[in-house]
């Protein structure tokens, strides 16, 4: 699985980066990205709910 991260759609709320650090980080800007190529599956669940708890919908799978 891979994420992305719509930095259009963004606003910075980091919730993604504070509740995975795993997984997301934030920019000088509080831009989200992620810093895993791909999401090992034991994290698969992680990314789901950071997927459906973002509040502008700006990550998004692959899988």
């Amino acid at each position: 699985m891979r994420l992305r991260i719509d930095l259009d759609a963004c606003q910075g709320h980091s919730r993604c980066a504070l509740a995975y650090p795993e997984i997301f980080d934030v920019d000088d800007d509080a831009k989200a990205f992620v810093h895993v190529d791909s999401v090992p599956p034991e994290w698969e669940d992680k990314a789901l709910i950071a997927i459906a708890n973002c509040p502008e919908r700006a990550i998004s799978m692959d899988e």
